[in-house]
């Protein structure tokens, strides 16, 4: 930790978080040492395949409100000082579930999207998860009540295997499809929010990853973009990490307790610094 204080010391810091830094939250990830394996739905098979896109709404609409219950934990608040210290430029996430944005992070990239929105795939339209959710309950009444147990998965989705007699609702402009405003599996994420993170990092002096295994290419890139401009890279992570031998610095261990530890210092540090 000493080693990893000293690097980022008096530099300017964007930081990659990843689900790692949620589960503290009560938020499974997708591939940390105690995950179960899981297999997401891809774009094609929500757009092609209704059986599916039924499917999946019906799980959504279990796991959903799970996410909207959740609060920061102080992995996310150690995150929030440190940019209101200014030793954090801004925070580029992979999450969805907005929970740096409640801790209080003012310059957040949702690099996936949030969870929280639904967008039409037709005309554009995007309209808040609450205002869906008024629509599914009028349409499955009792249906959230029924599986009020299910097993929480990650990105606001839940393990439901009964969905056939689940009714989805459609783009209430244009009746085109409904989608939560998350970047699927096989989807590409939007090139101005790509070229807005690639900014951030070249903004900063070195680069933070926390909670990512760095599995997928779209949080990956941001590491080897910084290790290419000579930045120095710090990793916090349970496990090993695709980027691992691209750090100048890694840490095996949960977010929360660096993250604080590493805002006690930054804080401190700023403190004596005269004004």
């Amino acid at each position: 930790m000493g080693e990893a204080i000293e690097l980022l010391a008096g530099r300017r810091i964007t930081v990659l978080t990843g689900a790692g830094i949620s589960t503290d939250s009560g938020i499974p990830d997708y591939r940390g040492p105690d995950s179960p394996p899981r297999t997401p739905m891809t774009y094609q098979q929500f757009v092609g395949d209704p059986g599916r896109r039924r499917h999946y709404w019906a799980r959504n609409h279990v796991g959903w409100r799970h996410v909207d219950r959740t609060q920061p934990n102080p992995g996310h608040h150690a995150l929030s000082r440190m940019e209101a210290v200014g030793s954090v430029v801004g925070v580029i996430t992979q999450n969805v579930d907005t929970l740096h944005q409640a801790a209080g992070s003012r310059k957040v990239i949702d690099l996936h999207g949030r969870y929280d929105r639904v967008v039409c795939l037709s005309c554009r339209r995007v309209v808040s998860r609450d205002h869906v959710a008024a629509r599914l309950h009028v349409l499955n009444p009792h249906f959230a009540d029924d599986v009020a147990d299910a097993e929480i998965a990650p990105d606001a989705d839940a393990v439901i295997e009964a969905t056939t007699h689940f009714r989805v609702a459609d783009c209430e402009h244009c009746g085109g499809i409904l989608k939560p405003d998350i970047v699927y599996f096989g989807e590409n994420v939007p090139k101005p929010r790509v070229e807005a993170a690639y900014a951030m990092v070249d903004s900063a002096d070195a680069l933070l990853v926390a909670g990512s295994s760095l599995t997928v290419l779209s949080g990956l890139r941001f590491v080897r973009h910084a290790h290419k401009a000579n930045r120095p890279i710090v990793i916090v992570n349970r496990g090993r990490t695709r980027g691992d031998d691209l750090a100048s610095v890694k840490i095996d261990a949960g977010c929360s307790p660096v993250l604080t530890e590493l805002s006690a210092t930054m804080s401190a540090a700023a403190a004596r610094s005269p004004a």
